[in-house]
């Protein structure tokens, strides 16, 4: 597996698989061909039929700035792609066709081009499965935090503290908006009435449920906003480890350092789910993304916890599994509706799968490895229509009552 820095990534919303992923790609398509005049850039599959709710034009516009730009969407579904995700950029100079490329967005604003593969990173674990890590872990009494660090270079950890930082940042500047989310579904921030409005009898589990899904909610809220947040493993998904880090650690006083081990086991589980299924909503549905990031999430939790790998382990098992099956049905394309309420509803679903983890570990019968297989082969038998097409569920509805 490469660098867990990968599963981190911070930048500018909606959309990773839609909106970074396209940037990269032509990012690389002008380091390789600085001289070209003008370019057309073909979107097909779901980026060509959500591309400009997820704001994938503007994102190639910006990267071309300066640059005789077409963008073409085609959506003929006839045609056999790659990956759902697949765009074609060609370069001209003085009218004439010089320089062509096939970019394929795989996940977490990674890219792949077609005949070089992914750009080249090393391979930094050997080991592929958590079955493997956790063996490995146990013959040398180490914990996964520590296997992380002992393969990652020395400035990881400061690079996970800049990642901290800007996800606590993303809190607060989300709690501090409000007013209507761009993109035409008049959708209002939630995030401070939430974080402000006491519930009129509120038990500490109440508040507990309501200051994690304002944390959420900001961070989602900052994404759908265009604002900068950093993948988890997804910008779609981006709100659910940050909530639930930020709540225990002023509950329970957790040092940065803690959060910053935390974050480590919970980049290991999701480099894991990207390297043998997938991170991509259009490639395996929600329960790649949202699922992936419970996953993320509670792990991080144990950690911070001081739970045992086994433990660990069932907490990222029990949240993957439980959100097996789950569409990616963006209402009019856009990473608003089901997507932010999602990542609170995941968040709280975190929390209660650390503590079934606490009680239950030593009883459980499912790998966390054969539910990332599981979630691999339902998001295959996924129809198209639910894997970020917004052409099937909620999209489809709430075009329909329109």
């Amino acid at each position: 597996m490469r660098s867990v820095r990968n599963i981190f990534k911070t930048g500018i919303g909606p959309s990773s698989s839609h909106t970074m992923g396209p940037a990269f790609a032509a990012q690389r398509f002008l380091s390789k061909y600085p001289d070209v005049d003008a370019v057309k850039v073909v979107l097909y599959g779901s980026l060509a039929k959500t591309g400009a709710g997820h704001g994938t034009d503007r994102a190639i516009e910006e990267v071309f700035s300066g640059i005789d730009t077409e963008i073409a969407f085609n959506k003929d579904d006839s045609l056999v792609l790659e990956h759902p995700n697949t765009m074609d950029i060609v370069g001209y100079m003085n009218g004439v066709e010089c320089a062509s490329m096939r970019a394929l967005s795989i996940g977490g604003g990674e890219i792949s081009i077609v005949g070089e593969g992914r750009p080249e990173q090393p391979e930094i674990y050997s080991e592929k499965t958590f079955t493997e890590i956790v063996e490995l872990c146990k013959s040398r009494n180490i914990r996964i935090s520590d296997y992380v660090f002992e393969h990652e270079d020395e400035d990881f950890p400061a690079f996970l503290g800049e990642v901290w930082h800007t996800m606590s940042a993303a809190i607060r500047e989300g709690l501090t908006h409000t007013g209507i989310l761009p993109g035409g579904l008049n959708l209002d921030r939630k995030a401070q009435k939430l974080y402000n409005q006491r519930h009129i009898d509120e038990s500490p589990q109440t508040r507990e449920n309501r200051i994690v899904c304002a944390y959420a909610f900001a961070v989602s809220e900052q994404n759908a906003d265009c604002g900068l947040i950093v993948t988890a493993p997804t910008c779609g998904s981006c709100g659910v480890l940050p909530a639930v880090l930020k709540y225990m650690q002023e509950k329970n006083a957790f040092s940065d350092n803690d959060v910053i081990r935390a974050l480590a086991v919970a980049g290991i589980v999701g480099n894991i789910v990207s390297t043998n299924a997938s991170i991509s909503g259009a490639e395996c549905g929600c329960q790649a993304e949202i699922g992936t990031a419970c996953s993320m999430a509670a792990a991080a939790l144990a950690e911070l916890y001081g739970m045992g790998v086994d433990q660990i382990e069932y907490a990222a098992e029990i949240s993957l599994e439980h959100h097996l099956g789950l569409t990616c049905d963006p209402v009019c394309g856009l990473v608003q509706i089901p997507c932010i309420e999602r990542n609170a509803v995941a968040a709280m679903r975190a929390i209660n799968a650390l503590s079934l983890a606490n009680f239950l570990s030593d009883s459980r019968k499912i790998s966390f490895d054969l539910v990332v297989e599981t979630m691999r082969q339902t998001g295959l038998d996924l129809s198209h229509i639910y894997r970020e097409t917004s052409e099937g569920g909620l999209a489809k509805l709430y075009k329909t009552k329109e």
